[in-house]
């Protein structure tokens, strides 16, 4: 065969030729030609390639970079181009000294796979896997899993690939189940998936939990009930529902729907029923109630479109066929024979619809117990889940009954959530609506031996007992029943009691309150009087009496005209009790005794008040006292009343003492006159009220010395109390001194109230700085205030003008500190008081001149005599 002449060496070539003759073993010198030839044709490199490798036939770089170039020549041919036969002997060629390198036989593996040579590639893999290392095996299975998981590759090949794999590596089991399920071998994942949730060493590579499995499993199992056998699937699916509790309701539907598949209807009911039985949860039970609910509509809709289909036929039939004796007709088979012949016979009626109609009905009718049913196995002491339990059955006696009897049977008063007393006395209350008074007293009788958590509650069924009777007309058993509950009991039940160590209830009954509290209520309604203090008396020794007790037996006793003793049982009452329990007892005491002797025992009574107020806190001390004050007033002395309310006035909190002030003025000036009352306002003004309070005393204090005509004392008041009002917080005290200059005053007074305004002002200020500016607005507006209330009290313009300038002049006088503590004093009319230095210094009005002259001491006193 010729050789073309392009295949020959060039004369280039020839340096590389002549190098390789001398050495052909070289790798340096051939890989250096082969570079030099980059840019040739492939058909020159082969032929440089097959000499170099026939010289170097063990070189995995030689082979490498010729099996590379190779695979470029055939990339973008199809598969059925020749050129790939030449690949492949190429590749075998090569791995006859190259079967040890696993990157040539994933070369290979690779391009035999994209060929689609099903066998050749398998029996390649398997050659590859013998002739390699088992540490090198990973880079071979790798492809292997993806040739056999291709389109084509018949699914026998790809599960014995894959069990081999398994052998080498189990860990990777999570793949085959998957390839399984996307194969739909469904026997074989579902044994697969089983094993691996029985394994407690397994490891999930994919980072599934245990619970996704089973899941997984379920699915399986129940989606494909009829395709898998060998496993059983009720215990495998009832092993998950012990297992995890968050997904029952879903895994007692996939039971269902296990046995629903392989047409086991019945079994598919029982298994519903049992999983609404045993659910602990609303959500679970609401997942199987309305799969339920779904299931047993869709039958019925089912067998109603098969009964009219079989309807159709059957009057298609009789349309044909005439009246005949079918057991003649022998060429009928035995199913159709049996068909004609049972066809009408009530055992062989297949028209069941009503039947499923009703069980339909039935479970919706049975929704509210369930779900009850579901609460009360989540907690079986919750008394007012079985209360809603007996009303769901209302309107059936017999299942209340049996529902009662199951609740007083299962809850245990110390574990209960509610009031476990309320089921007895319903249950008997359930028996005496129906007239059956034996069993209600036989229920009672048992309810009143339960030992109960808490007194009251035992308390509560005696007095139910005992309204029943009364309902009855059975008073003296009603009275008997309270006298049975209230007894103490003896010395030797304690002693056996104590000896036991667990104290019931019943033991400590007698001192409820309660209980005696129904009992006296039935001695006063059908009892003697005797009886009734017997009752009462019995309280007070056991000292559970209440002062609402104390009240009622005092009431009784007055009633029935015992007034003494009923005096001494408001004595006991106020020795037993504290404030504050012990106040209503105090003012009823006060009042009936009052009431009842009045002036006879006033001496007793001023006791019984001085003993009161002396026990009683100041904030409940002002009704005792206004009580002892009208006493004073009604039947004693007004100097002792004026007594009382003045001690009131210290005694009472801080919040009162203005209140208590304002009464002791309004009653002075109603009993002495109101001239009495200046002291009373002295007093309460240094008396250390709050500043609003005294700011308040003083404005009426004002207001009573202007109606008495004492305009200076008046306005000495008005100068103390402004000290405590803020012109800029509290106008309200500034409008009533200015309308008391504008009605009383003359410009140098109405100059005096404007200065002292501003020293107030700025006293109260947060700053010691008022920029002249603003200094001189405010001045400004004040005097145009002052000009338009003068021009209104009628001053002529001339002497207003000159108002004006000495109101502009800057003033600088502010209130002392001193004044705080100043006494009010009063001074003659036409006399100013002067706060500061000159305070206490009277000072002759003078409308022409603003200078005040100080004058002596002796004037002020003989000002103050001619007041």
């Amino acid at each position: 065969m010729a050789i073309s002449k392009d295949l020959y060496p060039s004369q280039e070539d020839l340096v590389y030729e002549e190098e390789i003759l001398r050495n052909p073993f070289s790798l340096k010198l051939w890989w250096r030609y082969l570079i030099s030839k980059s840019e040739s044709p492939f058909k020159k490199r082969f032929v440089i390639y097959e000499r170099a490798l026939k010289a170097l036939p063990g070189s995995y770089k030689l082979w490498h970079a010729y099996l590379r170039e190779r695979l470029e020549i055939v990339r973008n041919l199809p598969v059925t181009h020749p050129q790939y036969d030449s690949l492949n002997n190429t590749f075998e060629r090569g791995l006859v000294t190259m079967h040890k390198m696993p990157r040539v036989w994933v070369m290979y593996l690779q391009t035999l796979t994209t060929q689609r040579l099903v066998t050749r590639t398998r029996r390649t893999f398997d050659r590859a896997l013998c002739a390699l290392p088992v540490t090198q095996h990973e880079r071979i299975w790798e492809p292997y899993l993806v040739f056999v998981g291709l389109d084509g590759v018949p699914i026998e090949t790809s599960l014995r690939v894959y069990r081999r794999y398994l052998m080498y590596d189990p860990s990777h089991i999570e793949e085959f189940i998957e390839f399984l399920v996307k194969s739909c071998r469904w026997q074989e994942a579902a044994e697969r998936l089983a094993g691996v949730l029985n394994d407690d060493q397994f490891y999930s590579i994919k980072g599934k939990n245990k619970h996704k499995l089973w899941m997984e499993l379920c699915e399986i199992l129940v989606h494909h009930a009829n395709e898998i056998s060998g496993l059983n699937v009720d215990a495998i699916i009832r092993g998950g529902i012990r297992k995890f509790t968050d997904e029952v309701g879903m895994l007692w539907t996939s039971l269902a729907d296990y046995y629903i598949r392989k047409n086991l209807l019945e079994k598919a009911r029982d298994v519903y029923e049992e999983g609404m039985m045993k659910v602990v949860t609303v959500r679970d039970f609401s997942v199987i109630f309305d799969v339920y609910s779904r299931f047993e509509e869709s039958t019925v809709a089912k067998k109603m479109e098969m009964m009219s289909s079989s309807d159709e036929e059957d009057e298609g039939e009789g349309e044909d066929e005439e009246e005949e004796d079918v057991r003649l007709n022998f060429s009928l088979s035995v199913k159709e024979l049996q068909r004609k012949i049972l066809n009408g016979f009530w055992l062989n009626d297949d028209n069941d619809v009503d039947l499923r109609l009703a069980r339909l009905e039935e479970l919706m009718n049975r929704r509210p117990a369930l779900a009850n049913s579901v609460l009360l196995r989540q907690n079986p002491h919750n008394v007012e889940q079985w209360h809603r339990r007996v009303k769901i059955f209302e309107g059936d006696a017999a299942k209340q009954i049996l529902t009662y009897t199951e609740a007083v049977r299962t809850v245990d008063p110390m574990k209960a959530l509610g009031k476990p007393h309320t089921l007895w006395v319903a249950f008997a209350k359930l028996y005496e609506e129906h007239k059956d008074l034996v069993n209600t007293r036989v229920i009672l009788d048992k309810a009143v031996q339960v030992n109960y958590k808490t007194v009251d509650h035992l308390a509560s069924v005696w007095c139910e007992w005992a309204e029943m009777e009364l309902r009855h007309k059975n008073f003296k058993g009603a009275l008997e029943l309270m006298r049975r509950a209230t007894a103490v009991p003896t010395v030797e039940v304690r002693r056996r009691v104590a000896a036991d160590g667990n104290e019931p209830v019943q033991m400590k009954l007698h001192r409820s309150l309660r209980l005696w509290s129904f009992y006296v209520d039935l001695e006063e309604s059908l009892g003697t009087l005797e009886s009734t203090r017997a009752v009462y008396e019995k309280i007070l020794d056991l000292r559970i009496a209440t002062p609402q007790i104390i009240l009622n037996y005092a009431y009784l006793l007055e009633e029935n005209k015992y007034f003494e003793d009923a005096f001494k049982v408001y004595e006991r009452g106020v020795k037993i009790f504290k404030y504050p329990h012990v106040k209503d007892i105090w003012v009823t005491y006060l009042t009936k005794f009052v009431k009842r002797y009045g002036k006879a025992k006033l001496e007793r009574a001023r006791e019984l008040f001085e003993h009161a107020v002396s026990m009683a806190p100041s904030e409940a001390v002002r009704t005792l006292y206004l009580q002892y004050a009208k006493l004073e007033e009604d039947y004693g002395l007004a100097k002792r009343a004026m007594k009382v309310y003045e001690e009131a006035t210290k005694k009472v909190p801080e919040v009162q003492r203005l209140e208590m002030y304002e009464i002791y003025i309004s009653r002075a000036a109603e009993i002495f006159g109101v001239p009495r009352t200046r002291e009373i306002y002295e007093q309460a003004i240094e008396s250390g009220l709050p500043h609003k309070d005294v700011k308040i005393m003083c404005i009426k204090f004002a207001e009573l010395e202007r109606s008495l005509g004492e305009i200076d004392r008046s306005r000495a008041v008005y100068k103390y109390a402004s000290q405590y009002a803020d012109p800029r917080s509290d106008p309200e005290f500034w409008n009533k001194w200015h309308e008391f200059e504008v009605q009383h005053g003359n410009e140098d007074t109405y100059r005096e109230m404007l200065r002292i305004k501003r020293s107030v002002s700025a006293s109260y200020s947060q700053t010691h700085f008022i920029l002249p500016e603003n200094m001189m607005q405010k001045d400004k507006i004040d005097v145009e205030e002052a000009k338009d209330e003068l021009k209104k009290a009628g001053l002529p313009e001339d002497e207003m003008a000159a108002l004006e300038r000495q109101l502009m002049a800057p003033m600088s006088t502010t209130v002392t500190s001193k004044d705080g503590g100043r006494k009010v004093g009063f001074v003659s009319a036409g006399v100013i008081a002067q706060s500061g230095e000159n305070a206490g210094k009277p000072v002759t009005v003078n409308g022409e001149d603003i200078e005040l002259p100080d004058e002596s001491d002796e004037d002020e006193s003989d000002g103050e005599d001619n007041v």
